[in-house]
């Protein structure tokens, strides 16, 4: 059984006890019995002189943990006396099975460390690591992760449930992409065509995409890769126009 401070088998109290010499006025290292004298703070020691409780400060002082020293030279075969007693604190709880719980708010503790700190995980018995959080605060879910309907009926599948690539982009004049997530380049590939490509790719090319424009009275229509979209815009459904602005979106999976 683990204990905080000296356990009780060596006690909480120890005692030193020495024999003077004439004079003598400093007491260190062993006492009579070759126990070396330390003591943790002053506060918690006892000095004795022949029997006699002796005053901090005015009949002796105790600095250095290791050392006391009389005010006044001790009578030889004077019998001086130190009682230091452990200073400890003990933890304020009480355990859950006991009925206790903690009175105060309790800090979640942040991990720091070097590039070779292992990832904290959250692991289940059977060993799969339901979530992985790295540096800079990336957390990384399983692909089975689901998340409780708004309802709460039913659950939905986190990951296939994200979109994953969509863009906007100005279409006539010189093309610019605006904003995008999943979409590394954006290519003019001639009136009215426009090729996205993905940062990341699909797993096949029977994804879902949706095009639109609000500034485009017509009819679009794309051809679709793992790897990229090309959208074709065409007007009163004969010639391939420009448009104005485009936003598109993808849902399927990645590879």
């Amino acid at each position: 059984m683990a204990y905080i401070g000296t356990s009780p088998s060596n006690g909480v109290r120890r005692r030193f006890i020495y024999e003077a010499t004439s004079g003598q006025t400093s007491f260190s290292g062993n006492d009579e019995s070759g126990i070396t004298l330390t003591y943790v703070d002053s506060l918690y020691l006892d000095v004795y002189q022949n029997g006699v409780k002796l005053k901090a400060g005015d009949d002796y002082t105790a600095t250095t943990g290791t050392t006391v020293v009389l005010a006044v030279g001790a009578t030889a075969d004077d019998v001086v006396e130190m009682v230091s007693f452990d200073v400890f604190s003990v933890n304020d709880s009480v355990s859950a099975s006991a009925g206790g719980g903690f009175a105060g708010n309790i800090s979640s503790p942040i991990v720091t460390g070097s590039t070779s700190l292992r990832t904290p995980l959250i692991e289940f018995t059977d060993g799969d690591d339901a979530i992985a959080i790295a540096d800079g605060g990336v957390v990384t879910l399983l692909s089975t992760a689901v998340a409780k309907s708004e309802g709460g009926a039913v659950t939905t599948n986190i990951t296939q449930g994200v979109c994953k690539a969509w863009n906007k982009f100005q279409g006539d004049g010189t093309i610019a992409l605006e904003d995008s997530f999943n979409v590394g380049t954006l290519t003019d590939v001639g009136t009215g065509e426009y090729r996205s490509a993905y940062t990341s790719a699909m797993n096949s090319d029977n994804y879902a995409h949706s095009i639109s424009s609000a500034f485009f009275e017509g009819v679009s229509s794309d051809t679709a890769t793992t790897t990229a979209l090309i959208n074709y815009f065409t007007s009163n459904r004969t010639a391939l126009a420009d448009v104005k602005e485009v936003a598109m979106l993808i849902f399927g999976d990645l590879a």
